[in-house]
């Protein structure tokens, strides 16, 4: 089975409370190296079989018209997922 990786992230003008919380505690756990913090979403999406040009087009499509709202988020990335063998 193959996997489809989609990737939302709220637009840069939006505020984004959750990755501002996020970056107001790394401090509190000693890590002082980011300056900001956003939070996305992340999609797997299967398929049947390997991730086929069409699969990757139905997951685009997925994307932007049901697994973002593209008023206040910008789909960023949509790829199969390459997991590494052990």
């Amino acid at each position: 089975m193959g996997k489809i990786v989609v990737e939302v992230m709220p637009k840069p003008e939006i505020l984004d409370p959750q990755g501002k919380a996020v970056r107001g505690a790394l401090p509190r756990l000693g890590i002082e190296v980011f300056t900001d913090v956003r939070q996305g979403r992340r999609f797997e999406l299967t398929v049947d079989g390997p991730v086929t040009e069409e699969a990757l087009a139905a997951a685009k499509k997925a994307a932007q018209e049901l697994l973002s709202n593209p008023i206040i988020e910008n789909v960023v990335s949509v790829h199969e997922l390459v997991e590494d063998a052990k």
